[in-house]
This record gives structure tokens, C-alpha cells and sequence, in this order.
């Protein structure tokens, strides 16, 4: 199948405004992008557990201000941090695939 010269695919735009996959600019693009699907993640199952950012933030032992930043995509957070705010906060378990 013939390809319209000004049709592209998401890679291709990707490698055109971030580099291509492993370069430093594109690594810096995946890792603000799986960082905004944690948090993404962590304020859906705070949603469906009822709770406030506030409770959850008592809950964990941080700020309210922080659990916002996090559910936002703007903190990196730490791996402990993540198990206590999924784990201890949420009841949730984590469960990791490294492919």
C-alpha cells in the first residue's frame, strides 16, 4: 500500500519532534509520559476508593499538595513512595513486568 506523503504514523511523529527510541530527548519524552500514566492511574483508584487527594495524603503521610503533583505528571516519585501511596493508601498491590 502506497503511503500519502502528508500522512504520518504516531512514530514517525514521535522521531520527528523527540528523536528517535533510545536517544536522550525521546527517553526524556517516555519517561514525563509514563510518569503521567502513574499518576493517571493513581487518581482513577483514588477516585474509585472515594477518597479525597487530602485523605489519601493523611493516609500516606505527605501532602495533599504533593499527591496532586504526582496525579498530575510534575513530581517524579520514588518507588518506596509509590508502593506506599498504592499499597498502604489505596490497598492495592503492585505487580512490575520488565520485558
Amino acid at each position: 500500500m502506497k503511503k500519502s506523503s502528508s500522512i504520518t504514523t504516531f512514530d514517525e511523529h514521535l522521531e520527528k519532534r523527540y528523536g528517535k527510541a533510545g536517544e536522550e530527548g525521546r527517553m526524556a519524552f517516555e519517561a514525563k509520559a509514563k510518569a503521567f500514566a502513574i499518576g493517571e492511574l493513581i487518581k482513577e483508584e483514588r477516585r474509585l476508593s472515594k477518597m479525597t487527594q487530602e485523605q489519601l495524603a493523611i493516609k500516606t503521610g505527605t501532602k495533599k499538595s504533593f499527591i496532586s503533583r504526582i496525579e498530575n505528571g510534575k513530581s517524579d516519585i520514588q518507588l518506596s513512595t509509590l508502593f506506599i501511596i498504592l499499597e498502604l493508601g489505596l490497598g492495592k498491590k503492585i505487580s512490575l513486568t520488565i520485558e
